[in-house]
């Protein structure tokens, strides 16, 4: 149903109701919009928004891309949404899979950046030692110098910072020590995301030739998202203007947009209890254990083909946290003194 005024005058809560103003500003500008789907919460309401928002010159084109390892609980819900809305969700295939870019290119471990890192360091014939920046640079040649500047903390070394740099290393604390006393045995590799998703969204983009991308970021989620976007709108000259429809939104605020409109989420959610939906599986979740679990008494098969696509990776962050954990131990036995885990990460 599209927005009325009498509509928006009983939205009582200030985020939701300015974004909703932003919204429907933003699609007057635009004519063909592409709208990422995702299945989960957060995509739930920017459709939501999108369908109340848009105007009669919008050509509106909903897709979702398909990594090759999804809930079939996600599956439903788009069928759902297409049902409520009317519409039709455009399914994009990966240009390769989850499955297959961890087994032709590399598992993902810890982190998008970190994994990136070592991917770089690898392929360059790094042999996990410590040393100086300048020594090891020319000793690994063909190891990109921004990889050798996280290994040795350069950044932070370049910065005089008494804290530590989040490019460096030991922003993730005792990983330098991990993989010097445990070297990866397998690939690690950060582009299960480029391949399974973002190029197919730049091909759909070209495709279709939108002039604008919308997508369901959220800053209150954290990570790089916190310092890769200014604000919910995005415009230079290089490329497509993307709009985040939800990016000031709280938990809190997503709870009242859910209950004030009515919004249904997938089975992910309502019966399953996860937190989040992002990509099945992956070692970079926090709690991975907990979800792996949920997987598991849900739908047994996606679990079974998580524990074989990632099988390194879950052996290998295991490894680290139980290293880490021990490090941790030693650290806060030392004569009482504080450590960095006595604080908040936000206070680090």
């Amino acid at each position: 149903m599209r927005l009325t005024d009498d509509m928006l005058a009983g939205v009582d809560n200030v985020t939701v109701f300015d974004g909703l103003i932003k919204a429907r500003a933003v699609l007057l500008h635009h004519k063909k919009v592409s709208v990422s789907i995702s299945g989960g919460s957060d995509s739930d309401i920017v459709l939501d928004i999108i369908e109340k928002c848009r105007n009669d010159e919008n050509e509106i084109n909903y897709v979702w891309f398909d990594t090759g390892l999804e809930y079939m609980a996600t599956r439903k819900h788009l069928r759902y949404l297409e049902e409520r809305y009317g519409i039709t969700i455009e399914r994009i295939k990966a240009e390769k899979s989850i499955p297959t870019c961890c087994r032709e290119i590399g598992q993902p471990f810890l982190s998008k950046y970190i994994s990136q890192r070592i991917m770089q360091l690898q392929k360059g014939g790094f042999q996990w030692e410590d040393g100086e920046y300048e020594e090891l640079r020319a000793k690994y040649p063909a190891c990109p110098y921004s990889a050798i500047k996280w290994w040795c903390n350069q950044y932070t070394k370049e910065l005089g910072w008494h804290r530590v740099s989040r490019l460096d290393i030991d922003w993730r604390p005792h990983l330098k020590k991990f993989l010097m006393a445990y070297p990866p045995q397998f690939r690690i590799s950060n582009k299960c995301c480029t391949y399974a998703k973002k190029n197919p969204a730049i091909h759909h983009e070209r495709k279709t030739n939108a002039d604008l991308i919308v997508m369901g970021i959220r800053r209150a989620e954290g990570g790089v998202r916190q310092f890769m976007y200014k604000g919910c709108y995005t415009h230079d000259t290089t490329q497509t203007p993307t709009y985040r429809p939800v990016f000031w939104y709280s938990d809190d605020d997503k709870r009242y947009y859910d209950e004030h409109f009515g919004i249904v989420h997938s089975d992910c959610y309502t019966k399953y209890g996860l937190k989040r939906t992002g990509c099945v599986g992956c070692p970079y979740s926090k709690a991975i254990g907990d979800e792996l679990h949920t997987i598991e008494v849900y739908e047994p098969k996606l679990a079974k083909a998580c524990k074989v696509v990632f099988k390194d990776a879950y052996e290998y962050t295991r490894m680290f946290r139980d290293f880490a954990g021990v490090m941790h131990d030693n650290l806060r036995q030392n004569d009482g003194q504080m450590t960095i885990y006595d604080y908040k990460e936000g206070n680090q």
